[in-house]
């Protein structure tokens, strides 16, 4: 299980090294994200922070801070369901690479992994060897977790 408060207080931290501010309502939303386990729009992040937090935040300000948390490495979005996850790497203290991610298809539970760059770039080569250009290296891949194939069995 997650520990979020440890999760939130490694954000703060890398904010304030950063020069930003981890307010009240920025904690609320991250704390959202890092709570669940799969993707969530805009909107299920509205509703978690008024039932959690009795905190009614407008849309406009619910992308400020989402964008403010993905400029901040603390939150990505995953653009094929336009929906945000918290990033898995928060408490690590080394670089990562491109993010990539493994979405549910039955249950739409998100995992973040790493791919190596060598993969990242023979895709790259493929892809512009079929005549495309890639427009971002983060990968949105369509899988089914164990939990789904388990219950499928």
């Amino acid at each position: 299980m997650k520990k979020v408060g440890q999760i939130i207080d490694r954000a703060e931290q890398h904010c304030k090294s950063s020069g930003a501010r981890l307010t009240d309502k920025r904690k609320q939303v991250l704390t959202g994200l890092v709570k669940s386990d799969r993707a969530l729009s805009a909107y299920e992040l509205i509703d978690i922070c008024k039932a959690e937090f009795g905190e009614t935040l407008p849309a406009t300000s619910m992308y400020r801070i989402l964008e403010f948390l993905r400029s901040e490495n603390l939150a990505h979005k995953l653009n094929l369901t336009n929906q945000y996850v918290a990033c898995a790497h928060i408490t690590c203290d080394h670089g990562h690479a491109a993010s990539q991610f493994l979405i549910c298809g039955q249950c739409q539970k998100v995992k973040e992994i790493s791919v190596s760059e060598a993969t990242t770039t023979e895709l790259r080569s493929e892809i512009e060897h079929a005549g495309y250009q890639l427009a971002t290296s983060q990968f949105e891949i369509n899988c089914m977790c164990e939990e789904c194939l388990a219950n499928a069995a």
